[in-house]
């Protein structure tokens, strides 16, 4: 099986379906948010508030764009939507999920809203930061899995039947 880029907002679960998700298909696991901290010597939220959201959103597609895995679940942070260049490479990358969250349960899990790193501008709220996101994640995906009102294990079974439903399906 080749990659699989499971994208979404922000609490949506890319990073806690994605290792679990790994595990159960003998796959490796990759986080992009992980990846940039390393990179760059600061969390996301240090990113942010030092350099700027456009300056974070360029580290998140440069370190999109540096990817070249095989075999690897790959969760990019929400923000990955934001750039076209990334989107395409994600899609060349293998089968991007969209992890689909209602606003509501995207708040409800977001407890730490201004220290998680989440890529806002002054003024911007979440809700505005959802309703830009969402058509670029719809567009970008391959498959589209609802992750909200269900436990990990019923939203990785879900990726899992969504993921094998795509692959019996002819070209």
């Amino acid at each position: 099986m080749d990659n699989m880029i499971l994208i979404g907002m922000p609490g949506s679960g890319k990073s806690t379906v994605g290792v679990v998700l790994a595990k159960a298909l003998g796959m490796g696991f990759l986080d992009v948010d992980l990846l940039i901290q390393e990179r760059e010597g600061a969390l996301l939220q240090q990113l942010i508030d030092r350099q700027g959201v456009e300056r974070f959103l360029d580290l998140e597609r440069d370190a999109i764009l540096s990817l070249n895995c095989r075999g690897t679940v790959v969760a990019p942070g929400g923000s990955c939507v934001c750039s076209e260049e990334a989107i395409a490479h994600m899609r060349r990358l293998g089968t991007v999920v969209y992890l689909e969250l209602p606003l509501a349960e995207v708040a409800g899990r977001i407890r730490n809203q201004s220290s998680r790193g989440i890529a806002l501008s002054p003024g911007q709220t979440l809700a505005d930061l959802y309703q830009y996101r969402v058509p670029l994640y719809q567009r970008c995906a391959h498959i589209t899995v609802p992750a909200g009102g269900q436990s990990l294990a019923e939203t990785v079974e879900n990726v899992k039947r969504a993921l094998a439903k795509r692959s019996a399906e002819p070209l």
